[in-house]
């Protein structure tokens, strides 16, 4: 690996990183937010949906800005951006504020991913660039497990202000780094941005989502809630529509012509839906009516981000020889069961009794899911079309979030208690089982399984 190999690989992983990070700690963080800044559950939903509803419209839209403004710039955009607006939210005196920075905190996320997975692409080839990915995802997947236990410590210590403001760090690392590589981007000819898709594509995110988390406030006959709701399904409509006219669509809806591909993130859909809503709902009851400390709470699933590093690879290649069907059927399923077991969960929560057999289930659950099912997306597609498929994946995985977190409003009414707890258990249980049965009808082994790289980033989580 050469020098500007290594620190390409290392701008990659920190860039992508802070991203991660902020992803991963928002749970363990919310109900120091409500307790500080004010607001019940629906505040706690846009401050997770907010940065969700401008990272998944416009994630797909990153990669035509890297091509037409060159990567580089659309990166240090991205850092700069990502690291103003974090100060801002560390600093940000009320509740609507923090909402609406998030919003822009997932526009400056947008940028940062696609665009570093680009520079890797573009600077490795063949195998080295297997090994550059699988260290990439190696590394990232990391924030995954740093992530709740810094943000568990410093809301217990000192403050979840800080959760925020300890992004600068790697930022500035980052963007210091970017100097030192000294390299000149390139930039395609005659490409496009898809400005109209990327409107239509927030509108008909955000307006249903609105609805869904502020009809327990206004109720469903209150223009405020419909009036979106219909602006939101309209928007859709005209997004699907104009897909299919544009020169250079954001989302190009021929890949979905492929079964793997299409079925495979439908099962997406319904696989990171539940693994968004499950990890909202139990770290925030296991704070709030059981009683756990940020860290406490934060600790609860770290199995589950362990043993998606130490065996995801292990599948991928079992996956490899016998197809991704049976892994992308039996791990889902799996982590339904897992989720089946909080049933038990009261008031008062035993940790070792009624958490932590669930917590393994769905950890060995989901590490057989994470690379079969990259596996068959990508692998029903050409090699060229790897980066936006990819990108397809990615933004699916966060648009299933924010619609099951937007949910919430829906099935908690009033205050969170055991009894709403349990059916938001109940639907994240039945979204996994939905994953697992689309797998097993829709998913097509390759006529022959041939041990492969699965080494591909999976969604972010």
């Amino acid at each position: 690996m050469t020098r500007d190999q290594r620190l390409i690989l290392i701008i990659a992983i920190l860039a992508s990183f802070v991203a991660f990070l902020d992803g991963s700690v928002i749970n363990v963080a919310l109900p120091a937010i409500r307790d500080e800044l004010g607001g019940g559950l629906s505040t706690q939903q846009w401050v997770v949906d907010a940065y969700l509803i401008t990272l998944g419209s416009l994630i797909l839209l990153a990669g035509s800005l890297s091509d037409v403004f060159g990567r580089i710039v659309i990166l240090r955009t991205g850092l700069v951006s990502f690291g103003v607006v974090s100060l801002l939210i560390a600093v940000a005196p009320t509740a609507e504020l923090v909402i609406v920075l998030r919003g822009f905190q997932g526009i400056a996320g947008a940028l940062l991913v696609p665009s570093s997975l680009a520079l890797i692409m573009s600077t490795f080839r063949g195998a080295a660039q297997a090994r550059a990915i699988g260290q990439w995802t190696a590394w990232t997947s990391a924030a995954f497990i740093i992530g709740p236990l810094l943000g568990g410590i410093f809301v217990d210590l000192i403050s979840w202000r800080l959760v925020f403001a300890i992004n600068v760090l790697p930022i500035a690392v980052t963007l210091w780094m970017l100097v030192v590589l000294g390299h000149r981007d390139e930039r395609k000819k005659d490409t496009r941005i898809d400005y109209l898709g990327a409107i239509l594509g927030i509108v008909g995110l955000g307006g249903p989502v609105f609805s869904l988390i502020e009809q327990g406030n206004y109720g469903w006959s209150s223009p405020a809630v419909f009036v979106p709701l219909v602006v939101g399904l309209l928007s859709l409509a005209a997004f699907i529509w104009w897909q299919r006219r544009a020169p250079q669509p954001m989302l190009p809806l021929e890949l979905f012509r492929q079964r793997n591909f299409s079925m495979g993130n439908i099962a997406t859909l319904f696989i990171y839906g539940g693994l968004a809503l499950g990890g909202f709902i139990v770290v925030v009851y296991l704070q709030e009516v059981a009683g756990f400390g940020a860290t406490q709470a934060a600790l609860a699933f770290l199995p589950s981000s362990i043993a998606i590093i130490l065996l995801s690879s292990y599948f991928g290649s079992l996956s490899g020889k016998f197809g991704p069907r049976i892994f992308m059927t039996l791990g889902p399923l799996l982590a339904s069961i897992g989720y089946v077991t909080f049933l038990s969960m009261q008031e008062s929560v035993n940790y070792f009794t009624q958490v932590l057999p669930g917590v393994v289930l769905f950890s060995v659950g989901m590490s057989m899911t994470v690379a079969p099912l990259t596996s068959a997306i990508l692998g029903a597609i050409s090699a060229r079309q790897a980066g936006i498929g990819s990108a397809v994946n990615n933004a699916v995985s966060r648009i299933a979030g924010l619609i099951t977190v937007a949910l919430l409003g829906v099935i908690v009414v009033g205050p969170l208690t055991v009894e709403n707890f349990h059916n938001v258990v109940i639907l994240t249980a039945v979204l996994l089982f939905s994953g697992a049965m689309v797998s097993f009808v829709g998913i097509r082994n390759p006529a022959r399984c041939e041990a492969k790289p699965t080494d591909v980033a999976p969604p972010l989580t």
